[in-house]
This record gives structure tokens, sequence and C-alpha cells, in this order.
């Protein structure tokens, strides 16, 4: 498999604070990576750099083959994000969220219905379509989120502790969903998680400590 993410030396700080120190590391298309550390380790940092939120100090990020600092609008387009933190319009209903997403990359119409209603029936919430997002529960609320980040099909799935809080059904119907776009559309998943059930999962580990790779592997080598 070829390397869907390239990092090399990355180095960002805030003042005198540096939160990514000198991380390099690969993760190749179609896999599960696991991206691990405490709260503070330079997880969240190394994922808006990558999301293009952030700048960095110094250091190489290639996506899909692509210089991060020279083709950043298209390598937007190849990533779908589920933030810690939902991002949706508490006031708009659930299909109008997503309706607004999915203009901002042209899909509208049959497309945008089509594509509304696999991720509907995947993520089991039909019945919440007309809903306002404020109306719903922690869990229906992440499972809109992570339509949202597959509107477009993206490449790249990054999901950064996606499941924290979660009840057992809903962290199981996300995990479905994620195995069955791997298999289908050879989706890269770039996780952050404290679940170690989760990373056990995953093809490749790293394990960030104040900013830099304390170890990395299979889960199994780990």
């Amino acid at each position: 498999m070829e390397n869907i993410i390239e990092i090399d030396h990355l180095h960002k700080a805030y003042g005198k604070v540096t939160a990514v120190q000198d991380l390099s590391f690969r993760v190749r298309e179609g896999e599960l990576f696991a991206f691990l550390g405490v709260n503070g380790a330079g997880k969240s940092t190394t994922i808006n750099i990558l999301c293009g939120q952030l700048p960095k100090n110094s250091g190489r990020v290639l996506i899909c083959g692509k210089n991060l600092e020279t083709n950043l609008d298209e390598i937007k387009r190849s990533l779908g994000v589920v933030f810690q933190s939902s991002v949706l319009d508490q006031e708009l209903s659930v299909r109008d969220n997503l309706k607004s997403r999915a203009a901002l990359y042209g899909i509208a119409g049959r497309a945008f219905e089509a594509r509304l209603d696999a991720l509907a029936q995947m993520l089991e919430f039909e019945e919440l379509l007309k809903r306002p997002v404020g109306r719903l529960s922690g869990g229906q609320r992440r499972r809109i989120d992570i339509a949202r980040a597959l509107l477009h099909k993206p490449k790249i799935l990054i999901l950064d502790e996606p499941t924290t809080g979660l009840d057992p059904q809903t962290r199981s119907i996300l995990w479905q969903v994620v195995g069955q776009l791997r298999k289908q559309e050879h989706l890269t998943v770039f996780l952050t998680t404290h679940y170690m059930e989760e990373a056990a999962d995953a093809d490749d580990v790293v394990i960030l400590d104040h900013g830099k790779i304390a170890a990395e592997g299979t889960p199994l080598s780990l």
C-alpha cells in the first residue's frame, strides 16, 4: 500500500511552549491508523495542521502525494474531519445542516438526496432528519457529525476522539460504518482515542508524549 499521509520533521511551538517536536511518521492508504497520547501530547495540534487550520513552524506534510503548503484547497477536499466538539448549527434541522455542508462541495439535487439516504441508513438517523440539531442527544449528534464528514466521499477520515462519552449502541454503529467504508470505498481512517480496545483494531499505532513519538508499531508489537 502507498503512503497517503507523510509527515517529516514537523515542528510547532506556541511561544516558548513546544507542542510538536521533530515529528515524522507515515499513514498507508486504506489503513486504520491510531494516534495516541495523553491530553496535551500534541495530537490535536497535529490534526489541526493536517487540516490546514494551523500553520506549522517547520517540516513537511504530504497528503495524497501533495504538499500541504501549495495544495491546501485540493487536500481539504480529500479530508473528512470529525472534531471532538460538534460543529453543527444547533438551530437548523439535521437535513438543513447536511444540505448546507454538501453545497460547499457542489453536491445538490439528486446527488445530495442519494448520498443523504445512504448515510442516514448507514448511521441510522432517518427519523431525525427534520429534527433541530439542538434537540438531539449527544450520541445522535455524533452520528450527524460523522455524516457531515462523509458527505463528499473523502479519501481520509480524521476522527478526533469520536466516541468519548457515547453510549455503547452509538459506538457500535460508528465502528460498523467505519469498517464498511474501509472495505467499500478504501477509506483511510486517522484516529485519536483514549479507548485501548479501539486502538487494538488499528493497523498501525503511534504513541505521542510531549510532542514526540514515544513508541510506534502494530498493536501486537507494542
